[in-house]
């Protein structure tokens, strides 16, 4: 899978790197020795930031800075990465989804990276496209129903957008059934802590989701 950057992106973001993991893997209900890892990391997010300092950390910062550039209030519409450790710290359980979905949020919560995982069946075409969203963009976010993109940082595949740093689409989203992920980190501050984030999640897929065959790319 290809993934392609948009003009106005460039533009907005002429920093930008992003780096993708493709790969096998077996999904399952979160278990317990992997909880026991996100809660250490819940653990570790408590004891080093203040609610008010979350948005000072370098990629939710560089994130929320390119949706102003493009339009979009980031308070309304919060990058995940944001809302996940803003819940931490005002004493509010993570939930549960499975096991992939969750090692995703753990690796977002200790990089503070923009990161979509989609399965990579349900993706339509060849390539992705990360362009900005436009206001006749029809978007059922995950457990949200219809999100306004408008203005948000959007990967598009043949039929129409399939993640944003706030929430990816229900058409593409890792199910029970997923056996092909494709994951993308998003630097928008630029290349700092993407191979970090890669190797965390690396080493939790392997662990806990059977992970085989990956392959990682860079876009710089």
């Amino acid at each position: 899978m290809e993934i392609k950057i948009s003009e106005k992106i460039k533009l907005a973001c002429p920093n930008v790197h992003i780096a993708t993991l493709s790969c096998k893997v077996v999904n399952s209900e979160t278990g317990t020795d992997f909880w026991n890892e996100m809660e250490t990391e819940v653990a570790n997010i408590k004891s080093t930031y203040k609610l008010e300092e979350i948005n000072k950390r370098i990629h939710i910062a560089a994130t929320r800075k390119i949706y102003k550039t493009l339009g979009k209030d980031p308070n309304r519409y919060r990058p995940s990465a944001e809302a996940l450790c803003r819940r931490i710290l005002r004493g509010i359980d993570i939930y549960k989804v499975s096991t992939l979905v969750d090692i995703i949020n753990l690796v977002s919560i200790n990089s503070g990276l923009s990161i979509g995982a989609f399965d990579a069946e349900k993706i339509q075409g060849n390539f992705l496209l990360l362009d900005a969203g436009r206001a006749d963009d029809k978007f059922e976010a995950i457990g949200r129903g219809i999100l306004n993109i408008e203005g948000l940082p959007v990967y598009r595949d043949n039929v129409g957008g399939i993640g944003t740093p706030t929430s990816d689409n229900e058409r593409t989203k890792l199910d029970m059934s997923t056996t092909n992920m494709f994951v993308i980190f998003n630097g928008y501050a630029g290349e700092e802590g993407l191979k970090d984030a890669i190797d965390l999640a690396e080493d939790l897929l392997s662990r806990y989701a059977e992970m085989a065959e990956a392959q990682v790319r860079y876009y710089f």
